[in-house]
């Protein structure tokens, strides 16, 4: 399963509209958050199933928090505000053991991370937007075929 990446969009329609083209090939789309309202934009540009949380720019009665079962892989789903992302992730770390993910997909703070602790995946596809940190705008390419899991960043 191919799986779309994306956060912090913060309804620059432009800038996502870029990362239309690649994500046309998903699916499935993840978007963690900021804003909400780009994740209906996605499924109507694409046609692709997508799936989105609320981020602390995002004022929706929407879940903060998703857990997601695909292929044999447990997904959370956050933006991460909640977990103090900005300073590290440690207590994104222990949420994660507590649910029992294999993957954990956050946002919040704009800038791109991918990294493996104790056999769990921490993404943060950074912004097609606004990134931080970077000086590239940036979405990852999710794949996840025969229980084995690889991350493309892409570079926009």
């Amino acid at each position: 399963m191919k799986i779309g990446v994306l956060s912090d969009t913060h309804r620059i329609k432009k800038c996502i509209d870029e990362a239309i083209p690649y994500l046309k090939e998903c699916d499935l789309i993840i978007h963690a958050g900021d804003n909400f309202e780009d994740s209906k934009y996605l499924y109507s540009m694409t046609g692709i199933g997508t799936m989105a949380v609320k981020g602390n720019c995002d004022f929706e009665n929407v879940e903060e928090e998703l857990e997601i079962d695909i292929v044999d892989k447990k997904i959370f789903l956050c933006h991460g505000d909640n977990y103090g992302v900005k300073y590290g992730i440690k207590e994104l770390e222990s949420k994660a053991k507590k649910v029992g993910a294999d993957i954990v997909i956050f946002g919040h703070t704009h800038t791109p991370l991918c990294l493996e602790k104790d056999n769990i995946l921490y993404i943060n596809p950074g912004s097609v937007s606004l990134p931080r940190g970077v000086n590239y705008r940036s979405f990852v390419i999710l794949n996840i075929e025969d229980n084995q899991v690889s991350v493309e960043k892409m570079k926009l």
